[in-house]
This record gives C-alpha cells, sequence and structure tokens, in this order.
C-alpha cells in the first residue's frame, strides 16, 4: 500500500518545477526545438530520470501507481518536457529492470537514474512498426561477438542518447517473435551512427530520429538478459508498463487543457456576455471534465492491478487506447472553444493539439489496441457477476 505521504510531497514538487520553470519556457522551445540545458540539469536534481529505476541503482523505486500519478502531473506541461526524462525512467530502462542480468544493471541503471546516460528503444524499423516482429534488422553471431546491420527508426531520443536498447534477428530460421534479441549498445561503438532529429509536427525539443547499424560489432554479453532469443518478450514486458505510463501522461495535457478552456471561456465576450455562459460551450467543459475524470480512474486501477502482480495486458491496452483518444478530443474541443484564436500558432490550444495528436500513434496505434482488446478478451472467461450477466438477479 502506497505511503501518500511522500508521494504528495514529491507531487507538489513536480507540480511547482513544471508550473515555474517549464511552462514559462514553453513557446520558446516550440520555437528553438530545443530544452535548455538549465532545465535538463533541473530534472537530474529533482530525479526524473530514475522514479522507475529501483532504490539500489540510486533510482526513486516509485511502484506503477506512483509513477502514474507523477505522469499526471508532469504532462501537464508540453509533453517535450517529459520526453526528455521519460525514456530513462520508462522504456529504456525497463528492459533492464526487469530483464538484465546483474552485470548489466549495476553498469547502466545508476547513470540512466542520475540522467548522465541518455536511453532510448530502438525497436520500429521502416517495415516494423505495428508489425513489430517483421524486423529486418539482423545480428549475425561470430565468434563471441555479433555483427549487428539495419536501420531504426522514429526513435526518441536517438540523436542525443548515449545507450541504445537495440532489437534485431539473431535466429533468421526462427518465426515471428522467435529469434528476436536486444543489445545493449554504446554511442561511440563503431559501425552505430544516428541522423539528424526529424522535423515533426508536435512535440518540438523532443528529438526524434533514426539509428543507423552497419557491421556494428557487439559483443555477446551485450545481449539483454544474456540469453538470445528472448527480445521480444523483454520488449512486450516493457510495453505493457510503458502503456501505462503514456496513460498517465494523455490525462496531464487534457487536464490543463480544461484549465484553459476555462479561462477563455470566462473571459471570452460574445454577445454582451461569457462564452462560459453558453450551453454547448459548457457541453465542451463537461464532456472533457468527465473523459479525464474517466480516464485517471481507469489509470490508477490498472496502476494497482500491476503492482499487485496481476496481468494486465488487455487492461494496459484499454488505458492507453482510452486515454490517448480522449486527450485527442479534449484537445480538439480546446481549438474549438478558442475560436480563430486556437488556430493561429503559439496559442496553447493550438500547440497541445499538434503535440497531443502523437499520442494516438506511438506505443500502438488505436486500431492495434482495439484488435488486441478484443483478442484478449474473447480469449477470457469471465465469472465475476460484473461481467457475466447469468449470474445477475433480475428484480
Amino acid at each position: 500500500m502506497m505511503n501518500p505521504a511522500p508521494i504528495n510531497e514529491l507531487l507538489t514538487a513536480l507540480y511547482r518545477f513544471i508550473v515555474d520553470e517549464c511552462i514559462p519556457i514553453e513557446e520558446t522551445v516550440d520555437r528553438h526545438d530545443e530544452i535548455p540545458e538549465t532545465i535538463v540539469q533541473r530534472m537530474r536534481e529533482l530525479g526524473l530520470f530514475g522514479h522507475s529505476i529501483p532504490k539500489a541503482y540510486g533510482g526513486g523505486g516509485l511502484n506503477t501507481e506512483e509513477l502514474a500519478r507523477v505522469n499526471m502531473v508532469v504532462s501537464q506541461a508540453a509533453p517535450a518536457f517529459r520526453a526528455r526524462f521519460g525514456g530513462n525512467t520508462g522504456i529504456a530502462s525497463e528492459s533492464l529492470v526487469v530483464d538484465g542480468t546483474p552485470e548489466q544493471k549495476t553498469r547502466y541503471l545508476p547513470s540512466l537514474a542520475d540522467g548522465s546516460v541518455t536511453g532510448c528503444f530502438a525497436l520500429t524499423e521502416p517495415g516494423a512498426g505495428s508489425d513489430a516482429t517483421a524486423l529486418a534488422t539482423t545480428a549475425k553471431l561470430d565468434g563471441d561477438h555479433y555483427i549487428v546491420n539495419g536501420t531504426k527508426c522514429y526513435i526518441t531520443n536517438a540523436p542525443l542518447a548515449n545507450l541504445f536498447t537495440v532489437f534485431a534477428r539473431t535466429d533468421p530460421d526462427a518465426p515471428g517473435a522467435k529469434g528476436i534479441s536486444a543489445f545493449l549498445i554504446e554511442r561511440g561503438t563503431p559501425g552505430l551512427r544516428t541522423g539528424p532529429a526529424y522535423r515533426k509536427m508536435g512535440q518540438h525539443g523532443s528529438p526524434v530520429g533514426e539509428v543507423f547499424l552497419e557491421n556494428c560489432r557487439v559483443h555477446a554479453s551485450a545481449i539483454v538478459g544474456g540469453v538470445p532469443g528472448q527480445g521480444f518478450r523483454t520488449a512486450m514486458k516493457a510495453l505493457n508498463k510503458q502503456r501505462i505510463n503514456l496513460a498517465g501522461l494523455c490525462v496531464g495535457p487534457a487536464i490543463r487543457l480544461i484549465d484553459e478552456m476555462k479561462k477563455r471561456a470566462r473571459d471570452r465576450q460574445q454577445f454582451g456576455q461569457p462564452i462560459a455562459n453558453f450551453q454547448l460551450v459548457q457541453q465542451f467543459i463537461a464532456e472533457s471534465c468527465t473523459e479525464v475524470h474517466a480516464a485517471r480512474a481507469l489509470v490508477l486501477q490498472t496502476a494497482r492491478q500491476r503492482d499487485q502482480e496481476q496481468d494486465v495486458t488487455m487492461e494496459a491496452s484499454m488505458c492507453k487506447l482510452f486515454a490517448s483518444e480522449m486527450c485527442g478530443r479534449v484537445a480538439d474541443r480546446a481549438v474549438q472553444i478558442f475560436g480563430g484564436g486556437g488556430y493561429i500558432a503559439d496559442n496553447i490550444a493550438e500547440r497541445m493539439y499538434r503535440d497531443v495528436r502523437l499520442f494516438r500513434l506511438y506505443e500502438g496505434t488505436s486500431q492495434i489496441h482495439q484488435l488486441n482488446i478484443a483478442r484478449l478478451m474473447m480469449a477470457r472467461d469471465f465469472d465475476h457477476p460484473e461481467f457475466n450477466m447469468q449470474h445477475q438477479t433480475l428484480a
């Protein structure tokens, strides 16, 4: 059971950082596509890079529910701020946390936790997105080493990362997920290079780019967990938690946008009165508020179930699907309430509308999650009366 005092103190400190230091420079970060190093250093000082990394390795050791609550706070600023440290405290470290060898954990987790090293998760390829098992990147055994060749794309933090978790096929004869291994490869390893950051629709300040592997020679000890062929399983473990994280990250911007909609509705005058008096404007705000509360409740419930070591594969997909779609709807309503101003660059509604659009694409598109939920639901046999009509007594 979570002790509320320490987590509430942490959330208060993070909220002050977000409000006092991040939100005031959002427009500058968006224009220049870069987060100032002074802010990154503040993130290190606040322990943001290591929140979910175990305390034994210098991290905060937050459980899933605590991390979800942190994500809901830090994402009330532009998503680029959280993306700067989010890999280290999420997808880029989780593979090591769940499957790394003791030696790998000791070597890398402390540096990821203190932010001196930035990690990234290099899974996606030009031909392997929703079908993550269709990897073209290969790793061929050569004595005690593997020779890795391939290209990764759309990799968050790739242009500045120091440590890459690279997924490659080590067994060309194994079908689908079998034969895929995860490698820990450091920047500076011959044969690994990164491309420039993409120009993107939104989330400016969060560099995303390609990773190129050309006869990149890595020792067999670089395989996560030391066992080849387990990489896809490792990826799914990391993604399962990350989908809960991402759902929490969708709640924060929606909370922020509701506050902005309320301010706009009170300040904007039409027909001799604030537009907040108009029922259709009130409908936008009421629907948004209701959906945010529903998403928050779903995320926290699923996080608690995961902390109780329940299988939340389906529930994590539900969280990610509902929260990301909810956030998109709230952003759309915000633009509508701001009217013409919501379409003008540098307006909070316009900027957030661009930023949150990505949530429905990464960590599994909405459509992939719909398929995943349906597949898992069909395979389950619910005996609980809330899910089975035959147990319910009709008055």
